[in-house]
């Protein structure tokens, strides 16, 4: 119980970071946490009074649940949304209790990116690790595009509708980052999608509990899945990686990074390529004003403009 909301404050912490201010909470979630709450009254729920501290204070929308429900209100402002996704971050690094093993050695045979590609899908789709997170019967999620791609645009994990139609350019936000792409003047086919894990990394109410949503991957499944990545980007032989958000950011820079305004927006270098951070397409549907669109399309711009694509007075002008 202590791990789980201890995450909730994690999870805020992590939101704050992302310039969030409000958060929407689904019916599904509250009821999983005053479930937990009254299962374990009498327990101190003194880890999500944490998230207090980390928050800056804003005005509150109480949520009326019992005291750990309490505690995440008075620390972030909850907006109630019909369908709304689960809170992500709801238990530490352990999904029911399965470990990862050390990241494997992958080594691909020299051929053409076709063969290549399906010698790392197989690889992918018959690792042992990887086959833990996702549970019997669960297929990996292997990215979709062009192997000759000059870009490649990478998130840290497939969301639930991702998960469940085989594709990162399902669901939402899927179909906005389509909707970047192609105001790049590019179709999504001529780009190569994917995420850092070819797992959707789920949260747990508890040992054996069921699932109340997504979580952000943990460092260690961030470097477990970076390994595919890297050898994925020695086939494509992308000039630009475009890491969408600071999880997939910090997997590909191997360190930790505090806000994704840190590193956002400047070109570093990732396995031979020229790297660009910039937002998750889920947080321009989630803050979808001018003020926030504009820095991501900018950062998109310099991704036109080192590969090489025309950018007209038009494309200058959006979100202006």
């Amino acid at each position: 119980m202590r791990a789980v909301l201890q995450a909730i404050a994690d999870e805020l912490q992590r939101l704050k970071a992302d310039g969030e201010s409000t958060v929407a909470v689904s019916d599904e979630t509250m009821a999983g946490l005053r479930a937990m709450v009254k299962a374990q009254r009498g327990e101190r729920a003194a880890p999500v009074v944490a998230a207090a501290e980390v928050l800056a204070p804003v005005p509150v929308n109480p949520l009326r649940a019992e005291r750990a429900a309490s505690a995440v209100a008075a620390a972030v402002p909850v907006v109630p949304a019909a369908g709304a996704a689960p809170l992500r971050g709801l238990v530490a690094a352990k999904v029911g209790g399965r470990e990862l093993p050390a990241p494997p050695a992958v080594v691909l045979p020299e051929g053409d990116k076709a063969a290549r590609w399906a010698t790392l899908r197989a690889f992918i789709a018959a690792d042992a690790g990887c086959a833990a997170q996702l549970g019997p019967g669960v297929k990996p999620i292997f990215g979709v595009g062009s192997l000759d791609a000059k870009i490649v645009f990478v998130a840290d994990a497939p969301s639930e509708e991702e998960a469940r139609a085989g594709s990162p350019l399902a669901g939402a936000s899927g179909e906005l980052l389509a909707k970047m792409i192609g105001a790049m003047g590019l179709k999504p086919e001529a780009v190569f999608v994917t995420t850092l894990l070819p797992w959707r990394p789920q949260a747990l109410a508890a040992e054996g509990g069921a699932a109340l949503g997504d979580r952000p991957p943990s460092s260690a499944e961030l470097v477990y899945g970076e390994v595919f990545f890297r050898a994925l980007v020695d086939i494509v032989q992308p000039q630009v990686v475009v890491a969408l958000g600071q999880e997939a950011a910090q997997g590909l820079k191997a360190e930790k990074i505090k806000t994704l305004a840190e590193v956002r927006g400047q070109w570093t270098e990732y396995a031979g390529a020229a790297l660009m951070v910039t937002c998750k397409p889920s947080y321009l549907l989630r803050s979808g004003t001018n003020r926030t669109k504009r820095p991501a399309w900018e950062e998109l711009m310099k991704v036109m403009e080192r590969v090489g694509l025309p950018i007209s007075e038009k494309q200058r002008g959006y979100f202006l």
